[in-house]
């Protein structure tokens, strides 16, 4: 049952966000996030796990957001390439920020993982994320 589930949310993001340039941008959250749950999942410390969960939380929670920012500027500015619109530069490059600042938070959660960082980098990291979400919706 698993395989027509993810066939049906394929073809459900394949009509709401294309496979071009809102596709990829929604696509990039989605692995940051994942990696982000990765690189926490090798944390010995319960205290420091459980900080970096709530920060994980708090990202995921934005999914919906980008879910859809991206939606909405597909059905505004179609297209299956990668060329971005002009009218739409603002948003994609907010969107293009969050995905990059989310690999961030993941590097830093991963070096908060080895001893070599403290949870404070994660959360500045998390915050930046959140601030281009922001912005992407404001600048809609």
């Amino acid at each position: 049952m698993k395989l027509f589930t993810r066939r049906r949310r394929v073809r459900r993001l394949d009509k709401d966000l294309g496979k071009g340039l809102w596709r990829q941008a929604h696509d990039r959250y989605v692995r940051g996030l994942d990696r982000y749950h990765q690189v926490i999942e090798g944390v010995d410390d319960d205290a420091v796990y459980n900080q970096l969960v709530l920060i994980g939380d708090v990202l995921s929670e934005r999914l919906t957001d980008v879910y859809e920012l991206c939606r909405t500027a597909h059905a505004q500015h179609p297209g299956e390439g990668m060329h971005v619109p002009g009218a739409a530069r603002p948003l994609h490059s907010a969107l293009s920020r969050a995905a990059n600042h989310l690999a961030t938070a993941a590097e830093a959660a991963a070096m908060v993982r080895l001893g070599s960082a403290e949870v404070a980098a994660v959360r500045r990291r998390a915050d930046q994320v959140l601030a281009c979400v922001k912005d992407a919706g404001d600048g809609e």
